[in-house]
């Protein structure tokens, strides 16, 4: 129901309970919800005077429909996963995850039990777990309390991550002709003594035409490798976090004013040429038009990616990320919104995937083998006729199948029609999705914000990382300030720093 009371002309009619909404028979909360309706209506009839409860009765039907209408769609969103978890358990992770996983999974369904629930509700169960994931990660068991799921090892090909934390790359428009200075040391920096294994720089653009904005860091000169070797070099020698490097093209969205003076708005002057998959305009009658691709402008573009992960590799970049979502030059192929091509690059899902694919080989083959490489993909358009998650899976398994590690799962960005739906960990079931049915290790990123959350996404199997953005905008150093919520004593802290940690 749109609309939960009436006046019929003799009385006020309200609606509560089953009557204006329900609940999925996986969770069974239809008399629960009735309950709830009718103590809220009554605590905000009381709340008017009684002189003014009839006169004031429409204004307390419409707070009550505001206020309640929220919880209902808390609790039919848990519904929701609960349903989809039932009605692809068979397919998705009873052959997938071991049983105590599987067990897990089962109990944390609907994303409104999470780990420290059940540690409410069942605290020795949860450790037995906690030690099962721990012994499962590679660490021997003590006898000690084991260390929460964030903070168990995760090791991809030659590389071992202290934790599973990882910091998200994150545009900060402050580089000067692509060349990265002070502020990205002390932004990086921070972050990499912050507890977080894993620090991503922000993309990193493979020639002068492929940034998104003047403020855009680069690695297609010497004075820009020299500037990101220094902070590659200051990471390692005073931390032990590893340093990522996302590698990307802006295709469509480039040649555009820093965030702060007009996100997406085209510079006034100053631009550069644009291309992409096919011909677009990023924001309609706004956007510079972006020319389609040659074979030539391909192979060039494919070299620049080359020539970025060679100078990577040399200063020491410990992991590697191609981005292939958000719109950006590769994300166009991949997208039917952004694809119209006629040619052997355009059409069907593979041959969409063709020229991206073309690419990662190419940089997969100058990357060392022994380091990881991972890639960012739109999991999700948001735009009927464009990527689906169930497109997404045939996309992870295209790259793994070439050579990838783990699949970074975002969504969306690519088109200005988009209808996202938010909430938190809302792109989480991309990277489960993606993860169990492509059988490929998967980073979960978006509204991840707190140390319960990514605990439970981990210790059910929905991601192997969890990759937190804005949260370590706002505190460099989330991760031990999470470990510190939960009361988990043993994170390592900045020597300099230990005299905080008791407090």
């Amino acid at each position: 129901c749109e609309q939960w009371h009436l006046f019929n002309g003799r009385s006020q009619v309200v609606l509560m309970g089953d009557a204006v909404h329900t609940a999925h028979f996986a969770i069974g909360s239809g008399t629960k919800l009735a309950i709830e309706d009718a103590i809220d209506l009554a605590r905000l009839l009381g709340e008017a005077p009684a002189a003014e409860q009839i006169s004031n009765l429409p204004a307390v039907l419409q707070r009550y429909q505001a206020l309640r209408s929220v919880d209902v769609l808390r609790l039919q969103n848990a519904a929701w996963n609960a349903m989809e978890w039932f009605e692809v358990c068979g397919q998705r992770y009873c052959d997938q995850l071991p049983p105590p996983q599987f067990m897990y999974s089962m109990l944390t369904r609907s994303q409104r039990i999470s780990h420290e629930n059940l540690r409410l509700r069942d605290a020795a169960w949860l450790e037995g777990y906690e030690r099962w994931f721990a012994q499962s990660a590679g660490l021997p068991d003590t006898g000690s309390t084991p260390p929460p799921p964030m903070f168990t090892p995760y090791t991809v090909r030659g590389v071992t991550l202290k934790n599973r934390i990882v910091v998200s790359p994150m545009a900060q428009y402050s580089a000067h002709d692509g060349v990265v200075g002070d502020y990205h040391l002390v932004h990086l920096g921070a972050r990499a003594m912050g507890g977080a294994a894993l620090v991503f720089a922000e993309m990193t653009c493979v020639s002068a035409e492929g940034r998104i904005t003047p403020g855009c860091p680069g690695i297609y000169t010497a004075d820009q490798a020299q500037a990101w070797q220094r902070i590659v070099q200051w990471v390692h020698s005073q931390t032990d976090a590893k340093f990522g490097m996302q590698i990307g093209h802006a295709g469509p969205k480039g040649a555009t004013r820093v965030a702060w003076e007009g996100i997406d708005q085209p510079l006034a002057d100053g631009g550069w040429p644009l291309m992409a998959a096919s011909p677009q305009q990023y924001l309609t009658g706004i956007s510079q038009t972006a020319r389609e691709m040659t074979r030539a402008d391909m192979d060039a573009v494919k070299a620049q990616f080359v020539q970025a992960t060679v100078a990577a590799a040399d200063i020491g970049v410990d992991w590697l990320e191609l981005h292939c979502a958000h719109g950006y030059l590769l994300s166009t192929f991949i997208s039917p919104l952004t694809n119209h091509r006629s040619d052997d690059y355009g059409g069907s899902l593979a041959n969409r995937l063709r020229y991206p694919l073309e690419v990662f080989a190419a940089v997969r083959a100058a990357w060392p083998a022994d380091r990881p490489m991972s890639v960012r993909i739109s999991a999700h358009d948001w735009v009927g006729g464009g990527i689906t998650p169930a497109d997404a899976v045939e996309v992870a398994r295209a790259f793994k199948a070439a050579g990838a590690d783990m699949i970074d799962c975002s969504s969306g960005q690519v088109s200005k029609a988009e209808k996202p739906v938010y909430g938190r960990m809302f792109q989480t079931p991309f990277a489960d999705r993606i993860r169990q049915e492509a059988g490929i290790a998967t980073i979960a990123v978006g509204a991840i914000s707190e140390a319960d959350h990514a605990n439970s996404i981990l210790a059910a199997g929905r991601a192997d990382l969890c990759a937190v953005a804005r949260p370590h905008l706002a505190n460099p150093a989330w991760a031990l300030t999470e470990a510190a919520k939960i009361g988990y004593r043993p994170v390592a802290w900045p020597r300099q720093y230990q005299s905080a940690k008791g407090q």
